[in-house]
């Protein structure tokens, strides 16, 4: 997702909230946001453009609502008019030092959308399913950024190699090793969040 991000410079990080009790169905988000994103991209002239978004839960039990970056500025009308199931607040991230930008600002979206990413693994420790199959992201089709194939002859290695490629260690690192009972291959999972 990161690398989704920056390659497509998704810099301007919006909220979509359900109105009234709100959505507990993680398929209902999943084709409410379909729907949005498809209602976007008519309001913005029909043109596909790249995207990410990510379900949260509401802390307070409200249910779902779902977090999404863009790369273009998009008119909060437009973004209204297209979710019309509650509330949106879009921003251009900035708070970063000046001449930064947007490759800067889109791994600053990066960040908080892995961050949501990120939780969502909290949530399963927690007991809230997540349907099987369901993933804990989505992007706009059409727009992956070019594969890095990174190889060593060990982990060590391999990872070493990741974090040259990132700038620098993973801020949360799991292995297999520490999960009791393990029944799958050797793996390893490394999260950049800055």
């Amino acid at each position: 997702m990161r690398r989704y991000c920056a390659a497509n410079r998704l810099n301007r990080l919006g909220t979509l909230t359900y109105a009234g009790a709100g959505v507990h169905d993680p398929r209902q988000a999943r084709a409410d946001v379909g729907v949005f994103f498809r209602r976007l991209r008519a309001e913005t002239g029909g043109k596909p453009f790249p995207y990410v978004w990510v379900p949260e839960w509401h802390k307070s039990g409200h249910g779902l609502h779902l977090h999404f970056a863009v790369g273009d500025f998009i008119a909060r009308g437009k973004i209204d008019r297209a979710w019309g199931r509650g509330f949106v607040h879009i921003k251009l991230l900035g708070d970063l030092p000046v001449g930064s930008g947007s490759f800067a600002q889109s791994r600053k979206a990066a960040g908080y959308l892995s961050k949501y990413v990120g939780k969502s693994f909290d949530d399963d420790a927690a007991g809230v399913k997540r349907p099987k199959g369901l993933h804990r992201f989505d992007v706009a089709q059409g727009y992956t950024p070019k594969r890095v194939l990174l190889q060593g002859a060990s982990r060590d290695e391999v990872l070493e190699a990741a974090a040259g490629a990132m700038g620098g260690p993973p801020d949360v690192f799991w292995s297999s090793d520490e999960a009791e009972g393990w029944q799958g291959p050797p793996t390893v999972w490394v999260q950049w969040r800055g």
